[in-house]
């Protein structure tokens, strides 16, 4: 069933892979968009194709939300103009290949202030208008990475361990207020992810096939609006998540550095 114009959807990373094709979704059925991401050409021409296909009003915010108060600059913009979010998709994140102990402070601290505070910033400025208007969803986009650890990508794997059991503690704490608290799980997804992890030479890419971001995106648009807390794309990825918890942590842990493990 289709919406009424007249709903919104937000969504982060919005300029290529998931947050994408998300965004097709979303203009497909009808919801006008806000779209944030750091580029604003990439933004542009998605909001002109969206517009002309679709015929529904975008608004694109360029803005690096692991910047210092981006959240609340954004909130307030859109409060000023007068534009009210009916669906919030907490996309936006990255992850970075390598050993923590090498890693810059930059990029370790790029994903918590990306991954974590600006998702959970986003979700406190958005989430109590919601529940005064007893209506309204929150997709937040996890991995399978949530299900274990992940040597080689340490603090990638944490911050979508810590979007899971956020997001799965709001889910309850709304449970009966009109408000869908979602998080989404994918699995390795063909998109610019692995390139800017410097992971395209892993197993995870090289040996395993990646789903595509187009049957990625429509598993979790369809969990989000069947009211699922959380959502894991693809049968091969829910198995794999599931069967963390008959394992040992350490083998776990073993088998997720032998994917991430870089290949000829």
């Amino acid at each position: 069933m289709t919406q009424q114009k007249t709903q919104t959807a937000l969504i982060t990373g919005a300029s290529g892979g998931i947050g994408y094709e998300l965004a097709k979704l979303f203009a497909r059925d009808h919801y006008n968009l806000v779209l944030v991401a750091r580029s604003a050409d990439k933004l542009s021409q998605v909001a002109a194709e969206l517009q002309s296909h679709f015929g529904v009003t975008v608004k694109v915010v360029a803005l690096d939300l692991a910047a210092g108060q981006a959240p609340k600059l954004l909130f307030d913009q859109l409060q000023r103009e007068g534009v009210a979010i009916d669906i919030l998709v907490n996309n936006a994140g990255f992850g970075v290949f390598g050993e923590f102990a090498s890693t810059s402070e930059e990029e370790i601290l790029g994903q918590i202030h990306l991954n974590i505070a600006a998702l959970t910033d986003l979700t406190r400025l958005f989430l109590p208008q919601m529940l005064a208007r007893r209506s309204g969803k929150i997709m937040n986009v996890a991995s399978t990475a949530a299900f274990q650890p992940g040597p080689l990508m340490a603090v990638y794997y944490a911050t979508k361990a810590y979007v899971l059991s956020f997001s799965q503690a709001l889910a309850n704490e709304v449970g009966r207020s009109g408000v869908v608290v979602n998080c989404f799980c994918p699995g390795a997804t063909d998109t610019d992810f692995q390139k800017r992890a410097n992971m395209e030479n892993s197993r995870l890419f090289k040996k395993f096939r990646p789903m595509t971001a187009e049957a990625v995106a429509r598993d979790g648009y369809r969990g989000l609006m069947a009211g699922r807390t959380v959502v894991i794309s693809g049968v091969k990825n829910w198995l794999v998540a599931e069967s963390v918890r008959f394992a040992s942590r350490k083998l776990v842990t073993a088998l997720s550095r032998w994917v991430a493990e870089k290949v000829e």
